[in-house]
């Protein structure tokens, strides 16, 4: 039985950007008096895509005090168990710093490419041992096809499958996880930390990376301070009690804010025909939630507004949440919001149903 939560039809052409940012074509949903071209003309004239650098400012000079004041407080603390609360308090910083990296590849902090990147290598490399140039290829190509299957990396079947095509075709690793993934997905999370690192150090050989000499310095520097640092302070049992808690919270919190934005949303053929805004529309799930959703999330919570606008400052995706939610609804284009709790239970609920198949041996 197909996957009612799969699309199909012809897709359109698109532009795929390399610097962090996913518009759509200068086609259909460019032309005057497109879906998307009328949007876009509301969001303007509420000018909603100019720069906040005060916000930015005050948010990014918190995070620096956040992640400042956790090192202090780690050099104070000293070789001790009490070093575990501290660890959860980097786990949230290391979530900051990703979210901060996510607006800086985006161009929403900055509107020079020179100054995005730089940001970007500081808060990404430097800081979070992550590489900049993978995850913004990577996150580029996610905005240009959202779940949609062969094009979208976020739902290419590694370890999970998104979709009963996958599940069809899943062997080894894939199709032992798939049967139970729903109730894997939060325990594999607690290594999404270490993945992200692993595969940044693997991007380096690869042509897609623009500064890999560049990348490799800070990223070894990250680590050789990271490492070096904890096991300079702690004994060995407690140095690697810190890294798995803060890496492995760091993993699930990232995980807590990226879920709930496309996963069990419909998935996409290889010949779906949609317009640019409906493709991004429909395969996408804002959370609901007020302020402290908000600064969890980084306005990654308003997904919607975020994929059709990749660009737009933090602050303004909620005023352009109530523009948007009202032009769909003239347009009778499907647009999904609900809370945190129920955008995790759809989540999961799709997982489950995927698995179903190889749960039954099929």
């Amino acid at each position: 039985m197909a996957n009612p939560m799969v699309l199909t039809g012809t897709s359109p052409a698109h532009e795929q950007r390399n610097d962090g940012d996913s518009r759509p074509a200068d086609s259909e949903s460019q032309q005057k008096g497109s879906d998307f071209a009328e949007l876009s003309r509301r969001v303007n004239e509420a000018d909603l895509l100019r720069r906040r650098p005060l916000y930015y400012t005050v948010r990014f000079g918190i995070v620096a005090l956040a992640l400042g004041g956790s090192i202090a407080a780690f050099l104070a603390v000293g070789d001790s168990w009490a070093q575990l609360f501290v660890a959860v308090a980097l786990a949230a910083v290391f979530g900051q710093l990703a979210l901060a990296s996510h607006d800086l590849a985006h161009r929403q902090v900055f509107s020079r490419r020179r100054a995005s990147e730089t940001g970007g290598l500081i808060a990404a490399n430097l800081l979070l041992g992550m590489s900049y140039g993978w995850w913004m290829n990577k996150h580029t190509r996610h905005h240009a096809n959202p779940n949609h299957e062969g094009k979208d990396p976020d739902v290419s079947p590694d370890i999970l499958v998104w979709s009963q095509r996958q599940a069809g075709r899943a062997q080894g690793i894939p199709r032992f996880i798939g049967k139970y993934q729903a109730l894997l997905f939060f325990p594999l999370l607690t290594l999404e930390g270490f993945n992200l690192s692993f595969n940044s150090f693997r991007a380096l050989r690869s042509p897609t990376t623009k500064r890999p000499v560049l990348e490799g310095t800070l990223l070894v520097t990250h680590f050789v301070v990271y490492f070096g640092g904890v096991f300079a302070v702690l004994s060995p049992g407690k140095a690697l009690a810190f890294i798995a808690l803060q890496q492995g919270l760091f993993g699930i919190y990232l995980g807590s804010v990226f879920a709930p934005n496309h996963k069990g949303m419909p998935m996409l053929e290889e010949g779906t025909r949609l317009d640019f805004l409906r493709r991004q529309v429909i395969t996408s799930r804002n959370v609901r939630g007020g302020a402290v959703i908000d600064v969890m999330m980084g306005g990654l919570n308003y997904q919607i507004e975020h994929h059709l606008f990749p660009s737009m400052p933090t602050p303004a995706l909620g005023r352009a949440q109530e523009i948007t939610e009202r032009y769909c609804a003239e347009l009778g284009v499907p647009y999904h919001q609900t809370g945190l709790l129920a955008s995790h239970r759809e989540a999961m609920r799709h997982m489950w149903d995927i698995g179903r198949p190889l749960r039954q041996g099929r």
